[in-house]
């Protein structure tokens, strides 16, 4: 190559536009064009060059992007629209009001037993009170719900935790003793100590859950006070329809889902075993057995407790009952 010709400018064509580049000289600049403009073919680099092509084919698809996502919020609309032609309740939160039948049976959670047990215990027990009202809310039959003697570290930490409780639905909250709330004639106290089981549900009675997260401090605390206050009492009929193998304790909210469960399904061996997980070791009997020989009895110092769930359910309640214990090989 001559030198003539490597000194010869290079012309590029920018808009039907002429652009004269001297080697050595910076482009021309004008009023319509920018240095941006002003680059060849040649200088973009095989990095820049994919990014455009990128770019390029991004646009491109722009419309089919679109017409994608279209498609998929009208298959979403008609699997909703589907799904409330067949009433299928997938999330198990949701009712149909027309099922909805509440029952006239109420139960008590008593929660005088405040000063007996520790924060922590405090808190448990705001826990499973919590479970209890969301279980009743959702449930198919849902009882008249109260609580007792509501006031002292409890209701300090139920205002600590969520202030919301005090808008709660469907729940009568009481700072009177039980006692001074209902007819003494109505009450049953639910304790596993007391020698009388519950067959049935009498829906003008009103059912009392000892609130006590002790872990078996003070046992039978629910019976003699049951006995001091001349009101009924009885133990849920456990022992006639499962058998465990070990002792295991009811939490406030066991025992309220079981009412609930037995409002509904009309049986107490579904009604145990719809609520009491598996791993309790908990089996059906196979044609039940004299309650002499099943009765549940509070526990004792239990060490092996549920833990079915975080909500501190896996602590004594003075609701609570053990299988009978096994006989000894001989």
């Amino acid at each position: 190559m001559s030198s003539e010709s490597a000194l010869e400018p290079k012309m590029c064509s920018l808009n039907q536009e002429t652009v004269v580049l001297e080697k050595g000289k910076p482009p021309i600049q004008g009023n319509h064009l920018s240095q941006n403009s002003l680059k060849t073919e040649d200088a973009i680099s095989k990095r820049q060059m994919k990014k455009l092509l990128k770019q390029k084919q991004w646009e491109d698809q722009r419309d089919l992007r679109k017409q994608k996502r279209k498609e998929k919020r009208q298959k979403r609309k008609q699997e909703r629209e589907t799904q409330g032609e067949q009433k299928i309740d997938i999330t198990g939160r949701k009712r149909i009001c027309r099922e909805i039948q509440p029952s006239s049976v109420r139960l008590i959670i008593d929660c005088s037993f405040d000063n007996l047990m520790a924060l922590q215990d405090v808190k448990k027990l705001n826990k499973q009170i919590r479970r209890c009202y969301a279980e009743n809310r959702r449930a198919t039959h849902p009882v008249q719900f109260y609580l007792t003697s509501h006031g002292g570290q409890l209701k300090n930490n139920m205002d600590e935790y969520d202030k919301g409780w005090v808008n709660w639905k469907d729940i009568q909250i009481h700072s009177e003793h039980y006692k001074d709330t209902l007819k003494t004639e109505e009450l049953v106290y639910l304790t596993s100590d007391s020698p009388e089981i519950l067959n049935e549900l009498d829906e003008s009675k009103a059912y009392i859950i000892g609130g006590l997260v002790d872990h078996n401090h003070h046992k039978g605390i629910t019976y003699k006070q049951a006995l001091e206050h001349g009101i009924k009492h009885a133990q849920l009929p456990l022992g006639n329809f499962v058998k465990m193998n070990s002792r295991k304790v009811l939490a406030v909210n066991h025992v309220f889902e079981i009412i609930l469960a037995f409002l509904e399904k009309k049986d107490w061996k579904e009604a145990f075993f719809s609520v009491l997980p598996q791993r309790k070791g908990a089996v059906p009997l196979a044609d039940g057995c004299p309650v002499s020989q099943c009765t549940p009895h509070l526990s004792g110092d239990e060490k092996d407790l549920d833990s079915d769930s975080s909500i501190g359910e896996n602590d004594t309640t003075h609701c609570d009952v053990k299988s009978k214990e096994e006989n000894d090989n001989s």
